[in-house]
Order: C-alpha cells, then sequence, then structure tokens
C-alpha cells in the first residue's frame, strides 16, 4: 500500500505571517523616522474643526491693525484695545478664559466696556495664583485672540 502524506502548511503560514508583520513595522519605523506632517501651524490642532474660520478672524484682525495694551491693577485687568491709526476700537465683544488649576471647568469673564476702546474685567477674592488664560475679543467678524499669565 501506498501512503499519502499531508503536507503541513501550518509552519509556512506562521513564517509568512511573521515576516509581513517585521516588514510593516519597519516600515511604520521608517515612516515615523520622517520629516512628519508638513503642516506649518503649530495652533493646528488645537484649533480643532474650526481651524479655517478661527485663522480668517485671525487675518481680519491683523488687517484692521488692532494693537492690545494689558494692564492689571489690583484685582483688575484692563484693556485698551487700537486699531491702526491708534484710535480706541469700541463696541467690541469680549470674554476672557481662565484655566484654573485643579479647576474640572474653565471659568468665562465676560469683558466690560468701560468707554469706546476700554475693556475691564473684576476678578473676585476667590481667584487667586498663577492662572492662565485667554482673551477674546471680537467685532464685524474679526477677532483677536491673546494668551496671558495671570498672578493674582
Amino acid at each position: 500500500m501506498t501512503e499519502t502524506r499531508k503536507k503541513n502548511i501550518s509552519p509556512l503560514l506562521i513564517a509568512l505571517l511573521i515576516g509581513g508583520f517585521l516588514i510593516f513595522s519597519a516600515w511604520a519605523a521608517f515612516q515615523a523616522g520622517g520629516p512628519g506632517s508638513r503642516v506649518t501651524d503649530v495652533d493646528y490642532y488645537s484649533k480643532g474643526l474650526k481651524y479655517n474660520a478661527t485663522m480668517v478672524e485671525k487675518r481680519a484682525a491683523e488687517v484692521l491693525g488692532w494693537s492690545l495694551e494689558t494692564r492689571l491693577h489690583g484685582r483688575i485687568l484692563k484693556f485698551d484695545l487700537k486699531d491702526q491709526q491708534g484710535e480706541e476700537v469700541g463696541r467690541a465683544t469680549g470674554m476672557l478664559y481662565l484655566a484654573i488649576p485643579g479647576s474640572a471647568e474653565d471659568i468665562h469673564l465676560p469683558l466690560q466696556e468701560v468707554t469706546p476702546g476700554y475693556y475691564r474685567v473684576n476678578f473676585g477674592e476667590e481667584i487667586r495664583g498663577m492662572i492662565q488664560a485667554r482673551l477674546e475679543l471680537e467685532l464685524d467678524g474679526a477677532r483677536l485672540n491673546r494668551q496671558l499669565l495671570l498672578n493674582l
């Protein structure tokens, strides 16, 4: 009688699977070691889906030539917003976002326009320490953003 032997191909399949995995891993390591993303704006990912709208607003504020002077007097933070000609920019709406250490949520404080071009925000007694803040001022689709570090 003749015996027919079945070929066991499972070691061959395992070897191919391991080889494919090693080749893919080498390719992934090569890609990771490359130049990386071609994104030139470091804030791209921090803006999320609003990136294009935010950049349009920022460019509009730059074209208008807005300048912002910030002063802290005691527990009152004052802002002086001027245009390219040095004229005060009135009627802008503004918000100050405070990232309080140890707090689950940011605090949102609206800016009060004292006189045209002069804005302020009062801090309560409960807000203390070194706090990162983000200021947003907007007028007619132009938006100005500033990052601040406050020591209250």
